[in-house]
């Protein structure tokens, strides 16, 4: 059981969050999308949110400014944090285009704000959990894509509601974060993506 539980801190890990919600998007999207230029999109959100984080995670263990991968001191958060806000910022500005996928755009204007909250916290020595910030997030997409869509993707957001309970028990079995810290994650991640789908017409 204990493998079960920890396997779902690796699988919704927050760095993942975001290329889920583009995958699932690409996926369930009635647009009419090339292929070749679904991929492309695909590619250059996977380099830009997985290897270089990843890789200025080992810049900043190089140096001892992180001290492990989990980021357990709240202070060790702040950096890449930042870090996540910067490649949010250059996304929205340059990879995703808010004229040809606006849904897109507001799903990393949600994340963008998510991070940003986040870094709030951290500032003031408050962790919440970047791991229910992620997968909350993602919820919430999915949610306002079906309002948008009008179409029930009651499946997905299942699975998404059930990834959310299993990465939360597997958080509080190895005491990585309180009930409040959960809490104030799924509320950080997931308010932020309905918010920007409210007020903006699409």
């Amino acid at each position: 059981m204990k493998f079960i539980l920890r396997s779902f801190s690796y699988l919704m890990h927050p760095l993942f969050m975001p290329l889920l919600g583009v995958v699932i998007y690409f996926a369930i999207t009635p647009k009419f999308i090339p292929e070749s230029f679904m991929y492309a999109k695909i590619f250059a959100i996977s380099i830009l949110t997985l290897i270089v984080p990843i890789l200025f995670y080992f810049l900043l263990e190089s140096i001892n400014l992180v001290s492990s991968k989990e980021l357990s001191d709240v202070k060790e958060r702040r950096i890449p944090l930042i870090c996540q806000i910067g490649i949010t910022i250059l996304i929205v500005t340059v990879i995703i285009n808010g004229y040809e996928f606006p849904e897109l755009y507001l799903f990393f204007l949600g994340i963008l704000i998510a991070s940003g909250l986040a870094l709030i916290f951290s500032l003031f020595k408050y962790k919440a959990s970047l791991h229910m910030v992620g997968v909350s997030g993602v919820l919430s997409f999915i949610i306002a894509l079906s309002m948008v869509y009008t179409t029930n993707y009651l499946e997905i957001i299942s699975l998404l509601i059930i990834a959310i309970g299993c990465t939360a028990a597997s958080r509080l079995q190895f005491k990585a974060h309180s009930m409040h810290e959960l809490i104030v994650g799924i509320l950080v991640g997931g308010l932020p993506q309905l918010i920007v789908f409210y007020f903006y017409n699409i």
